[in-house]
């Protein structure tokens, strides 16, 4: 479904991205882990055209998108829930979800992110100012499902939640899975990152060094996290 290729990405005369490979197949979660700093917020910004990469492929499905620009990769089926949430804080919930609308949905309609996020619906006229760090987060979803997206890219999307809302998180990415949306997430919760992800990917200094089902990493995950997660 995404492959990324031999991608390089900089930041001026900084080489950020220096030769990123892995793929994520349909309807599956791959976590992305790596200490501070290494390229893991990069990657999905490349992906998302916001950053575009100076070589390398990005595959979606069979179609390089690596150069192409953001609103043409959000029609092309991909959603990005950014890190820090971005939401708007004079705009309502239902504004906010607007916002994020190219057309009618067809499958993630307000109706049904409602039901999703039943918490949103029951503050749907409250601006995102008023709303808690978990609402919040819980309205960037939202508003990236309201796409109908193929692909979400969710950047630490736990961070700063209470326990409780990250559990509540978890249910709805696992749901997205379900319902085949793939989905790449980036996350510095280890533990959550294990719960979730169907395959582990590991960046050190802007390269994957570790690539693998999730069963493969639980086999030597004491080994991989004092080698590349320990500070």
């Amino acid at each position: 479904m995404l492959r990324l290729e031999g991608v390089h990405t900089y930041y001026g005369t900084g080489h950020i991205l220096q030769g990123v490979d892995f793929e994520v197949p349909q309807g599956t979660i791959t976590g992305i882990l790596g200490r501070n700093g290494v390229g893991k917020t990069t990657t999905v910004r490349t992906i998302m055209g916001l950053t575009p990469p100076r070589e390398g492929n990005i595959y979606l499905r069979d179609t390089n998108i690596a150069r192409w620009s953001p609103h043409r990769i959000a029609r092309a089926g991909v959603a990005y829930v950014p890190e820090g949430r971005m939401i708007f804080p004079d705009l309502t919930v239902v504004e906010n979800i607007d916002v994020g609308k190219r057309v009618e949905p067809k499958t993630w309609t307000v109706s049904r992110l409602f039901e999703l996020f039943p918490g949103l619906a029951e503050r749907k006229y409250n601006k995102g100012g008023q709303l808690s760090g978990g609402e919040q987060q819980m309205l960037a979803v939202a508003r990236a499902l309201v796409t109908d997206p193929e692909v979400i890219l969710l950047d630490e999307p736990s961070q700063g939640l209470a326990p409780l809302v990250v559990r509540e998180l978890s249910k709805v990415i696992i749901q997205l899975s379900k319902e085949n949306v793939t989905v790449l997430l980036v996350e510095q919760n280890l533990r959550l990152a294990e719960i979730l992800s169907d395959r582990i990917s590991i960046m050190v200094k802007g390269r994957i060094v570790f690539d693998a089902p999730i069963d493969e990493f639980q086999k030597n995950k004491e080994e991989i996290k004092a080698e590349h997660l320990m500070l």
